[in-house]
């Protein structure tokens, strides 16, 4: 019986030790957590989205969305297929391949495709399928470029997630570091100059321009949270919180022109989530330790989708608790319809607008 005792003992010694001790990749930092609104009030739960069909795909991971001058809607896919979507037919055909990770994409006044490459940097399709790179990864310290939109003026406008991790990691070991590194760029195409104009974003994801392009909205992806930055005017190089407390980490954001901004939260922001970030450093190494499949490693299934005006109040709110459109990272609106997107789905999801917002 001693003997088993003592195994026991010297089992309960090295597991202890492998927590406390065992290497890894993360640096946690001290986390204050931020406002979350829960799904109540503008917020509160529905099944909207849940009744919208799909459009096949050839590949996963439609994770931005864009309308051409013809019409159809332009994605990137895994892999890095850029794909062209007649919304009429529902016909998918391939346009050009980055040979990275397409994400954010818009396009400027020459007709030119611009996306932001995980893995490439800020690249442009000319309408031949000809690709130029515009700021290659590395410049500007460039790590994770994320999200873009085109300014009246020309001027490319791009997020830089992290300057920790990659794509690889999706943001997820952002979220077990709370050390913001995301960045906010502009990239002025007629002079070839890039710089930074904010820093330390927890996970700089959406940027979309607004009216007159005076100013613009940034998705604070890990704080849930949208932050307004002015362009133009006498606040020109200043910020402000636009919108606090989404009920989930917002993703790409896309303005209409016509006073609605279209929000994609990937996954809620759940009291279990936020209670692991909000652990002390010491205390999340020790559970980052524990074997993934035995720890939470994997957003909830939830699809939903906000629809906000240029004051920050929610005018649609359309979810999916089922998970069957689950991931969300994009949606556009099309006269009455809206199209979705997704990271990892192979699908667009295609929902008619409900006729009063």
């Amino acid at each position: 019986m001693r003997s088993v005792l003592k195994l026991v003992a010297l089992l309960a010694l090295v597991v202890a030790g492998y927590l406390a001790f065992k290497p890894v990749p993360i640096d946690p930092a001290p986390w204050i957590t931020t406002p979350n609104a829960g799904l109540t009030g503008p917020f509160a739960p529905n099944s909207l989205l849940a009744d919208a069909d799909s459009i096949a795909l050839p590949g996963a991971g439609p994770e931005d969305l864009t309308v051409g001058a013809d019409g159809a809607l332009y994605t990137g896919l895994i892999g890095g297929a850029v794909v062209r979507i007649d919304r009429t037919t529902g016909e998918v055909r391939t346009i050009a391949n980055t040979n990275g990770r397409p994400l954010g994409l818009r396009f400027d006044a020459a007709g030119d495709l611009v996306i932001a490459d995980a893995l490439k940097g800020i690249v442009a399709v000319r309408p031949n399928g000809e690709l130029r790179t515009l700021v290659a990864l590395g410049d500007t310290k460039l790590h994770f470029p994320d999200a873009l939109d085109v300014a009246p003026d020309g001027v490319l406008w791009f997020s830089d997630a992290s300057q920790r991790w990659d794509t690889r990691t999706g943001g997820l070991m952002d979220f077990w570091e709370s050390r913001p590194s995301g960045r906010l760029l502009r990239h002025d195409p007629r002079v070839g100059e890039t710089r930074v104009v904010l820093d330390s974003i927890d996970f700089a994801n959406g940027v979309a321009v607004g009216p007159a392009g005076a100013w613009l909205l940034l998705n604070e992806t890990m704080a849930g949270r949208i932050i307004r930055y002015w362009i133009t005017g006498p606040r020109a190089g200043t910020r402000e919180t636009f919108l606090e407390g989404l009920p989930g980490l917002p993703d790409n954001i896309g303005y209409d022109g016509h006073g609605l901004f279209w929000v994609a939260l990937y996954a809620p922001r759940t009291a279990a989530v936020t209670r692991i970030r909000a652990l002390p450093p010491w205390l999340r190494k020790v559970i980052y330790r524990i074997p993934e499949r035995l720890r939470l490693s994997e957003a909830d299934r939830y699809g939903m989708i906000l629809g906000i005006d240029t004051l920050g109040q929610v005018r649609y709110n359309l979810q999916d608790p089922s998970g069957r459109v689950h991931s969300t990272t994009t949606a556009v609106a099309v006269n009455d319809t809206l199209y979705v997107g997704s990271l990892s789905l192979a699908v667009l999801a295609r929902l008619r607008l409900p006729a009063t917002p």
